[in-house]
């Protein structure tokens, strides 16, 4: 069976020993993957060797051909986005993102965290996009399948690159993080705010740091994804929290705890995801529990498969983001009168398309402006 089926084998639900520092605890084979890898104990280990290797993260320069996706999920609340990197370092099991690195013919487990691509000349390419004739402007949503202010994102800048583009030519765009670094980028994110060009949401699982720390081990700690809902609100910049995704009996007791934190930090609007599981993510969630949680595993699945018909997963649109059956009503009557005690919105912030203007053509190189002004062409 493979290891991507709605019942993975038996070997994946074994405990195995976490990485510090990292969410998955082992390479699942990808789907696309023909051969298939198992370790075994052939005697020759030390006791030493007993402890998991440390991980070092890897990033990969990649000449992005083209930089805009676009979407018609009729549950999604955007029709294009844009991802600075491929992978994510923060490393959340949970990330519905993971499957995506099989098309790279990397695993969806370690190797979406550590092994990482960065499209280093986004800028350059939204810059062209936004530049034709044919372009029609609408909200960007910046950071999807992989966070755009992951820790490498510091030393690369990307993401910033590609701000700084959407500030000069005054298109919306919306942002969602679990990264204090969005902090950095206020300068560009206020004024656009001013204009309704800028929202940004924080992405907060748990009030639990230990959680956290496991679930979700290199992104910011909630403290201080509290503390960037406040800075950004404080500077204008509409910012509203994503309780997602919605783990039963793990994150799950939290849901009102965190509305009610991040309504006071200063969100104004909020939504829920439950805990999706697509192909290689079921495996991988499994194997978390099983490292971190082995009490409560078999409760959390069953629990799981109650929200989805009696399978792990159901990829159907009308209900992959919340589920079905009592339990899902349930957390959905949870969400719902809290958040309207609260006084939050559900609508995103709707930003202002028609300031859009588009970039400036780059200037003439000195050469081509020299031969344009004694009137002399050039073949070269």
């Amino acid at each position: 069976m493979d290891a991507y089926d709605d019942e993975p084998p038996q070997a994946l639900r074994a405990p195995r020993v976490p990485i510090k520092g990292r969410g998955a605890v082992a390479n699942v084979r990808g789907r696309f993957e023909r051969d298939q890898r198992e370790g075994f104990d052939d005697g020759w280990a030390a006791e030493e060797d007993d402890a998991p290797p440390r991980l070092v993260t890897q990033v990969s320069i990649e000449r992005a051909r083209t930089i805009l996706t676009h979407n018609a999920s009729p549950d999604i609340p955007f029709d294009t986005s844009l991802n600075p990197y491929r992978g994510c370092e923060h490393g959340c099991i949970y990330c519905f993102a993971r499957p995506t690195h099989a098309y790279l013919d990397l695993s969806p487990g370690l190797d979406f965290e550590s092994r990482l691509f960065a499209k280093t000349n986004a800028a350059e390419r939204l810059r062209d996009t936004l530049a034709k004739p044919s372009y029609r402007c609408q909200t960007i949503a910046l950071g999807v399948n992989t966070d755009a202010y992951q820790p490498i994102e510091r030393e690369h800048r990307i993401t910033r690159g590609v701000l700084e583009v959407l500030h000069e030519c005054d298109h919306p765009v919306a942002l969602i993080t679990k990264s204090s670094l969005i902090e950095r980028d206020i300068d560009l994110l206020a004024p656009m705010a001013a204009k309704r060009l800028a929202v940004a949401a924080l992405t907060i699982t748990t009030l639990d740091a230990d959680i956290a720390r496991t679930l979700e081990p290199r992104a910011a700690t909630p403290s201080r994804r509290l503390r960037a809902i406040r800075t950004l609100t404080e500077a204008g910049i509409p910012v509203g929290v994503s309780v997602a995704p919605v783990i039963p009996f793990v994150t799950e007791p939290d849901l009102e705890r965190v509305l009610e934190a991040a309504r006071e930090a200063g969100a104004v609007y909020a939504n829920y995801i439950v805990l999706r599981l697509p192909w290689e993510v079921q495996p991988l969630f499994e194997q978390w529990l099983q490292a971190h949680f082995p009490d409560r595993a078999e409760r959390v699945m069953n629990r799981m498969r109650d929200m989805r018909g009696g399978k792990a997963y159901d990829s159907d649109f009308a209900s992959r983001m919340r589920g079905t059956g009592i339990w899902a009503d349930l957390m959905r009557q949870r969400f719902y009168k809290a958040a309207d005690r609260l006084g939050f919105r559900y609508d995103r912030y709707g930003l202002d398309t028609s300031q859009f203007r588009p970039p400036a053509a780059p200037a003439a190189a000195p050469r081509a402006r020299a031969h344009a002004d004694d009137g002399q062409g050039s073949l070269f």
